[in-house]
């Protein structure tokens, strides 16, 4: 009988313990028994108790004979395991899962990098094709850790320590180790980090870059917000006026709007900032056809506005022009990425941070990675009437 099965079929209820006695169905062999006890909840009686035959080889050492309801060498029952993977997949900390089965939270670290591990070992990456790449924070100072994402199956791939172009090189590594193929990626989607460019480019050469057109808004909205700071110091009417330049007309409260009206229609050098940041939020309307074309002339336009920070800004979605117009083609966005590091960061907030980047993984694999852990439900699971 399948272990899943067996602990039911032996009546094993959650106020219930249980002995075993070794009777091996007449088979007198060189076999003696040892007790044992496995943890099964943390009830009154927790503990399943059972003889578990072994015997001493001479080429091979002690070896004892597997138990359908634990894996080898575990203390703990494959439903007491199942129980912790499921409710630390539906977001409590490994100190509150210690709390609530009464074990010290490393165990069940211990419990939950091992599944995540061996789970991770069956993943199947021979289908990525497209491919998202970000950054998260892991703590104070400047710590990252790099998610690899793939943006059709939706999972996270893999988790690389650090934002530099060697996060790539891990990636590669894993992908190839999961039986996936460097040649068969043909999309990343990120921002316009130097350090991830670099990487792909030099590892993934046949692949195509699209750069997300939040960051690349984003970048003009920086130039226009360095503007108006610069001019606020001479036009006081510029004060308390920094949201209105960023918020979209259309997202605009009535009174913000009837005094934005006014400002961009001025000879303000932050309303000419702004003009440019409109027309290029005007290119993603635009029919793939004629992308380039109105790219040149918004590009034309910012050169043109002689404003510093607008200048610099053109300047680098003129460099990286190939790869902001390749959205038209792969419609890719860090959207995806985007929520995940939202619930990163949420889970990191939960346990109040990570001791070491491998728990953060760990934590990470198993809430986003979309991992078959081949374990018993071990939650109740809810029926809706009809």
């Amino acid at each position: 009988m399948a272990a899943p099965q067996l602990l039911p079929a032996l009546g094993l209820g959650p106020r219930s313990e249980l002995h075993f006695l070794d009777r091996l169905r007449g088979r007198r062999a060189a076999l003696r028994s040892q007790g044992r006890r496995w943890q099964k909840n943390s009830g009154p009686t927790p503990y399943l108790h059972a003889r578990q035959p072994r015997t001493k080889c001479k080429q091979h050492g002690v070896k004892t004979v597997p138990v359908p309801w634990a894996r080898s060498g575990a203390n703990f029952t494959l439903m007491f395991e199942a129980l912790v993977v499921a409710l630390g997949r539906n977001g409590m900390t490994p100190a509150a899962i210690g709390r609530l089965v009464g074990e010290h939270d490393t165990l069940v670290w211990r419990i939950l990098e091992h599944y995540v591990t061996v789970a991770r070992a069956r993943a199947n990456y021979k289908e990525v094709m497209s491919v998202g790449v970000d950054e998260t924070s892991r703590a104070k100072g400047h710590v990252y850790v790099s998610l690899f994402v793939d943006m059709v199956a939706q999972r996270v791939l893999t988790v690389a320590e650090g934002k530099d172009h060697a996060t790539v090189e891990v990636f590669r590594d894993d992908l190839v180790q999961h039986g996936g193929r460097v040649g068969k990626v043909k999309d990343f989607s990120l921002d316009m980090s130097a350090a991830f460019i670099k990487g792909i480019r030099e590892t993934f050469p046949k692949a195509k870059l699209t750069f997300d057109r939040f960051h690349v808004i984003q970048l003009m909205n920086k130039a226009v917000d360095q503007v108006r700071r610069l001019e606020q110091k001479t036009r006081p009417e510029l004060k308390n006026t920094r949201y209105d330049w960023l918020t979209n007309e259309e997202n605009m409260k009535p009174s913000m709007k009837a005094r934005f009206e006014a400002l961009k229609a001025s000879t303000l050098d932050t309303a000419a900032a702004w003009h440019v940041k409109s027309m290029l939020q005007k290119l993603y309307a635009q029919p793939a056809a004629d992308a380039s074309k109105f790219f040149n002339e918004w590009y034309a336009l910012a050169i043109a506005s002689k404003l510093p920070p607008v200048v610099r800004a053109a300047e680098t979605l003129k460099a990286n022009k190939r790869g902001v117009l390749r959205w038209f083609t792969s419609r890719l966005s860090n959207a995806m990425l985007e929520r995940f590091n939202s619930l990163v960061q949420a889970a990191k907030s939960r346990s109040r941070g990570f001791r070491s980047p491998r728990k953060m993984a760990t934590i990470i694999y198993l809430l986003l990675a979309k991992l078959d852990f081949e374990l018993p439900n071990a939650l109740p699971i809810a029926t809706h009437p009809k």
